[in-house]
């Protein structure tokens, strides 16, 4: 966690119970916490194309709620790192918990036809829960039922403990990674905000996981869906026409 001492910028006086690791108003006067912030472009605007594609292929109403409840948290945390306002916490950790309800849906319904709480504690440990059972889950899927999922399962969980790894080692390091960046030019110390690398990999680990929930449905209900990568990099699901009986 940040030490005390940030500097006030154009929000005012921090009001959040946290404050993370990136120096506050270093960048701009208006925004508290710049990489974080602008990292959770990541968690916005993909997600939102995710949703237009699956309106368009006519899929369940579930896949798009996924998509854009991961906008929503992406949208939440730019407000709640922006600002360091305790009501933008809010606007940040219950989306959080909402959204993984929803992936949690998504994946167990995957074969069937068919507060005032202010400890960070509390939000952390229902996360964990939720994304332990999302974890479950997916192993139990490409363990037992679609084997040649792992690949896609198992990248969406790499990326994501790994943004993880780099949240824990920002908590617990955030002083000699504020010396560090004291001693060195402003271009390597950026690639050290791992708070901000925390909301890139998630975001990405998320979005990989409702590809891999969106696939294991579509698989299900007779679709041939493929994966593809836009201009080689970005990757989609896309439809061949329903298998006939």
């Amino acid at each position: 966690m940040a030490p005390a001492a940030d500097r006030e910028g154009y929000w005012g006086p921090t009001t959040s119970t946290l404050d993370w690791c990136e120096e506050n108003y270093a960048v701009t006067w208006y925004i508290a916490e710049f990489w974080n912030t602008v990292s959770n472009l990541i968690m916005i605007i993909p997600p939102i194309f995710g949703a237009i594609q699956s309106i368009r292929d006519g899929l369940e109403k579930r896949y798009i709620a996924s998509y854009l409840a991961l906008t929503v948290v992406g949208m939440g945390s730019w407000c709640f790192h922006m600002t360091l306002k305790y009501e933008m916490q809010l606007l940040d950790e219950l989306p959080m918990i909402y959204s993984c309800c929803i992936f949690v849906y998504c994946m167990f319904e995957c074969f069937k036809v068919y507060l005032k709480v202010k400890e960070p504690i509390f939000h952390q440990v229902m996360y964990g829960m939720l994304v332990f059972t999302l974890v479950l889950r997916s192993i139990y899927i490409v363990t037992w039922v679609y084997p040649w999922l792992r690949g896609l399962g198992y990248t969406s969980l790499g990326i994501f403990l790994l943004g993880f790894l780099l949240w824990n080692i920002d908590n617990i390091f955030c002083d000699s990674l504020r010396n560090f960046r004291k001693k060195v030019p402003p271009i390597i110390g950026v690639t050290t905000q791992f708070h901000a690398w925390w909301h890139i990999l998630t975001g990405l680990g998320s979005y990989l996981h409702i590809l891999f929930s969106l696939y294991t449905r579509t698989l299900y209900l007779r679709y041939r869906p493929k994966v593809k990568f836009l201009f080689g990099i970005w990757p989609v699901i896309l439809f061949e026409p329903l298998r006939k009986h």
